[in-house]
């Protein structure tokens, strides 16, 4: 995989996560990025201190034994006692001193206990270069291979001659010191990095509660358990929430005018229709006969298209949610005595209680034109089964935060059934498979057509009791 396209998934990735989660996830990253930076200087600080203090612990030794070179009568004889520290008497304990004459042909060299038999190496022969005061300092391979911390000076005594001052400390202890020191920083941080981690936390569910509350409320309305969002949010929320009031009161004035328009425009209708066809039908003759016929398709039509249009304002606006089962059951009822003259036994299974999304009168309608059909041609029983809710899959692998839960209701029934070449024919508006049945022919597309506006479906298909099986998706309403 390359960089790109990892960059790419993370920002996907990042962008699918809430708000809180992402004021998380980047206040914890600048938290870390933050103390890592902060540690990163407070321990280059602290080994620059360290090795400051080191040097001037050598420089102390370095000046001791030129103060003592100068107060010798033979300074290349100074004894291996000259300085306090009992380190420089321990044979390769990494603390060591040198004197080197330097004038002569002999050579001479004086040095502490410690070095043994060894020899310290010349800062000036490996190109240190001279510093503040003439003195040279550097870092070397010690006796033991160890890195060794070498301050030296050159001193002019005169008469007595020029000697080369070394000491020299091993550099473990400064790096013992700088890891001690780490430890205690890591530990230290990472205790400060779990109190800001969840203090961070602590304060997002605090900051955003009054979201949550808001979220909450909207979705109590979309079940149909309130109808305004109430209580109290601080003042950067609470014009949120009365625009939000606001917004669901105008569309139910919108639903409203909708309704009376509608229902309006039918009662329009509704009587020039009946005198045409009560004219047509006080005559005789091909006209008249045709005339009726076409006003009793012109009143199915219009009566059509204005259930369609009233689906069209509630399936648009917010709208409550309704329980499946007891809208069933007394659909059921009715039926039972619709079509006791046959005997048709109409049976409900209910496999998980479901709320619908939507317009109780909607529901009746789907239902009730399936359970009519089912019953018209049913030999001598129908059952209707409530089935559980899936996920939109499609719309969970694209857009996982807009994904939506729908439910099943399947109608099955013993009839004749219908071939497969013929579904799609019968859910066709108007289309009449047998003209020997009542009814205008509109009762499956006025089906089809209300769950599309819910974002649902029918499916015709076979049904295990050797009829067809009529199944309707519809979206189930968030469980609260």
């Amino acid at each position: 995989m390359t960089l790109k396209r990892a960059a790419r998934r993370f920002a996907a990735g990042f962008r699918r996560l809430s708000i809180a989660q992402r004021l998380f996830v980047s206040a914890a990253a600048l938290s870390f990025a933050i103390l890592f930076v902060a540690g990163a200087l407070l321990t280059a600080v602290y080994r620059q201190q360290a090795e400051r203090n080191f040097d001037d612990r050598l420089n102390v030794y370095l000046r001791a034994l030129i103060a003592d070179i100068a107060n010798a009568a033979e300074p290349a004889r100074i004894g291996p006692d000259q300085l306090s520290d009992p380190q420089f008497l321990i044979a390769l304990s990494g603390w060591y001193w040198q004197i080197t004459r330097l004038d002569g042909d002999r050579g001479e060299i004086a040095s502490s206990r410690s070095l043994f038999a060894a020899r310290l190496p010349q800062l000036s022969s490996i190109g240190v270069p001279v510093g503040v005061g003439g003195a040279r300092q550097g870092v070397v391979e010690g006796p033991d291979q160890r890195r060794l911390r070498v301050v030296e000076r050159i001193v002019d005594a005169g008469d007595s001659g020029i000697y080369l001052v070394q000491v020299a400390g091993a550099m473990t202890e400064i790096d013992e010191a700088i890891a001690r020191f780490e430890a205690y920083l890591v530990a230290t941080f990472a205790l400060l990095a779990l109190a800001l981690v969840g203090s961070t936390a602590a304060q997002l569910r605090y900051g955003l509660a009054p979201l949550r509350r808001l979220r909450d409320a909207v979705a109590a309305i979309r079940r149909g358990e309130s109808e305004a969002i109430g209580g109290a949010y601080p003042p950067d929320i609470a014009p949120l929430a009365g625009e939000l009031n606001l917004l669901i009161l105008a569309n139910k004035e919108v639903v409203e005018r909708a309704r009376t328009q509608v229902g309006n425009l039918a009662h329009a209708l509704k009587t020039p229709l009946s005198v045409i066809v009560n004219e047509a039908a006080a005559e005789r003759g091909p006209l008249a006969d045709k005339v009726a016929e076409q006003a009793g398709v012109m009143r199915d039509q219009v009566g059509y298209y204005l259930e369609r249009a009233r689906a069209a304002v509630r399936a648009g606006t917010l709208t409550g949610s309704v329980e499946v089962a007891p809208v069933v059951e007394s659909l059921l009822g009715a039926f039972r005595k619709i079509y006791a003259e046959r005997a048709i036994d109409f049976a409900f299974r209910v496999e998980a209680r479901e709320r619908f999304q939507g317009e109780r009168q909607d529901l009746e309608e789907m239902i009730g034109n399936l359970l009519d059909n089912a019953g018209k041609w049913a030999r001598g029983g129908v059952s209707v089964t409530l089935l559980g809710r899936e996920m939109d899959q499609e719309r969970d692998e694209e857009e996982p935060e807009a994904a939506r839960a729908f439910f099943r209701v399947a109608i099955d029934d013993d009839g004749p059934g219908l071939p497969e070449h013929q579904r799609e024919e019968a859910i066709a508006r108007g289309r009449r498979l047998d003209e020997t049945k009542p009814g205008s022919g509109l009762g499956l597309s006025i089906v089809v057509d209300l769950a599309a506006l819910y974002g649902g479906g029918l499916e015709l298909s076979e049904s295990p009791a050797g009829g067809l099986r009529a199944e309707l998706t519809l979206p189930a309403a968030p469980r609260g």
